[in-house]
């Protein structure tokens, strides 16, 4: 499953340069699929067709957050999400939203990064 920042998070940016993803963002930032990523387009789920280079809304204002299409739990680059290992306050905790395998996480890395 992605991981998620509660509202427990103090914005002190730690978790940030360690996603391997480039899918964790300071609250009120847009963010483009193309970020740290291989991406040029993404079907949505409705499919549409988005540029990777299309910036997206922010999936918080207050705090930073996790895009879910994004996160691998760094599978397939360490052992554990290094978010998660470096935040001060535990608030990356696991999305019960969004609930994958270790073979779909690897799957989605792979597809990041082309």
């Amino acid at each position: 499953m992605a991981i998620m920042i509660t509202d427990e998070c103090i914005n002190c940016g730690a978790c940030e340069p360690e996603c391997p993803n480039t899918a964790i963002y300071e609250g009120g930032e847009e963010w483009k699929w193309s970020d740290g990523t291989d991406l040029t387009e993404v079907e949505m789920e409705d499919g549409s067709v988005v540029s990777g280079d299309e910036s997206q809304e922010p999936v918080s204002d207050e705090f930073y957050y996790i895009v879910a299409g994004k996160c691998t739990e760094c599978t397939g680059f360490h052992e554990e999400p290094q978010c998660a290992a470096v935040c001060p306050v535990d608030c990356c905790v696991p999305d019960p939203d969004y609930e994958e395998t270790e073979e779909e996480l690897t799957a989605k890395k792979d597809w990041l990064h082309v």
